[in-house]
């Protein structure tokens, strides 16, 4: 929905409705955001180009999300640190930049993959373009944080998980919600439990319209592009041994990738479903409800504002004074865990990533085929692709035709 082109009580109500939900300074970040997916300039703005030693951080894509939210936290906590911002739109590049003091902008990503100043790079262009960015910045000998989903196709899979191997870069993902506050509590309680769970999400997610992006060949749909920050979390709840072998289970009438539902049989018995609605608008913007017992614990969690746990006769509330999705979380640990040298745990990194991504990947192929299948884990099921490959046999991607988001 084109919120500057609602009525003026709507955007007033919207406006209002945000402030109590996220909170002042967001709720602004994110009204500038729709103005920034507009802007067009008649003549572009001159560059910054004062550059200082803190500018260590590359962007490729200037939609809404990195403008108002990748950008917001790193300038919040960090200051300005962006150095480049890249966008096949050189408008939104511009306005990114001017709005948040980038000192270049561009429409060429080896403006910021080829750069030896940067040391890190926040991917959130469109979907199809993440892994062939991020590919290129690895192996350009920088660490790359991916917004969702980081590939979407097994043959990138592929290329990307040899590249981790061969490189030996750090990867970060957009996976936020597990490490959001209530996340982190989700995670503790379960895991504090030993037995098998039972887990429930339903999402309300937004309606959009079907010649949006989404859809393009080879951007994988909702399922990549929405259903992938749920099949994580689930996969999140149960030990990564425990996981596979995982049944995939389909429940769907026409639409292969909304008004669905999926469920799971994992290896430890546990059992997960999620149910993704895409009926109409939904004011709030996406709403989900967590629902989830292990051995005496019993949770509810709604729209990451509120989380109710029950331990027989004990009763524990968590309230969030605003939604808290991880967003902060995720995109500052990933600045701090580069720029402060902090551990990173490759071998465990490179099985979650690459899991995560088999499993929404099959996920999708479950749901397109509407038949259910079994999976193991991807290295068991891959094997080759553990094996990083000789350097004369790596070429280089060639730079992605898209980068917006």
């Amino acid at each position: 929905m084109d919120y500057l082109k609602q009525p003026f009580g709507f955007k007033v109500r919207k406006v209002l409705r945000y402030l109590r939900m996220y909170g002042p300074s967001r709720t602004y970040m994110k009204v500038l955001g729709q103005k920034h997916m507009h802007k067009k300039y008649e003549r572009l703005p001159r560059q910054f180009g004062k550059r200082q030693k803190s500018h260590t951080v590359g962007i490729i894509g200037c939609g809404n999300y990195p403008f108002s939210t990748i950008a917001y936290f790193l300038r919040k906590e960090f200051g300005d640190v962006i150095a480049s911002c890249m966008d096949i739109d050189i408008n939104r590049a511009a306005s990114f930049s001017r709005r948040h003091r980038v000192p270049l902008y561009t429409d060429n990503a080896n403006d910021i993959i080829d750069d030896n100043k940067i040391r890190l790079v926040y991917i959130a262009s469109n979907h199809a373009s993440h892994a062939e960015y991020a590919i290129q910045a690895i192996e350009s000998g920088k660490d790359v944080y991916i917004e969702k989903p980081h590939v979407v196709s097994i043959d990138q899979l592929h290329r990307l998980s040899k590249c981790m191997r061969r490189h030996n870069r750090k990867v970060f993902l957009g996976f936020n919600r597990p490490g959001s506050r209530l996340g982190i509590l989700i995670r503790k309680y379960c895991a504090g439990q030993d037995s098998p769970g039972m887990y429930n999400w339903f999402i309300a997610g937004h309606a959009i319209d079907p010649d949006h992006w989404y859809f393009s060949e080879g951007e994988g749909g909702r399922v990549l592009g929405n259903l992938c920050h749920w099949t994580d979390f689930t996969l999140r709840l149960v030990p990564m041994e425990s996981v596979f072998p995982v049944t995939i289970t389909p429940t769907r009438h026409i639409k292969s990738d909304c008004d669905i539902a999926v469920s799971y049989v994992f290896a430890d018995g546990s059992v997960g479903t999620i149910t993704f609605s895409s009926k109409g608008h939904t004011f709030e913007g996406v709403r989900e409800s967590f629902r989830a017992q292990k051995g005496n614990v019993l949770i509810t969690m709604d729209d990451f504002k509120r989380l109710t746990v029950e331990i027989i006769a004990r009763k524990r509330v968590y309230d969030n004074a605003y939604r808290d999705h991880g967003h902060k979380a995720n995109v500052v640990g990933a600045y701090k865990n580069v720029h402060r040298d902090e551990a990173y745990h490759q071998e465990s990194e490179i099985s979650y990533i690459t899991n995560t991504a088999w499993l929404f990947l099959k996920t999708k192929e479950s749901l397109e085929s509407n038949e259910r299948i079994t999976i193991d884990s991807y290295e068991k099921s891959n094997p080759s692709s553990n094996r990083a490959l000789p350097k004369a046999r790596l070429e280089k991607s060639r730079s992605p035709q898209h980068a917006r988001r």
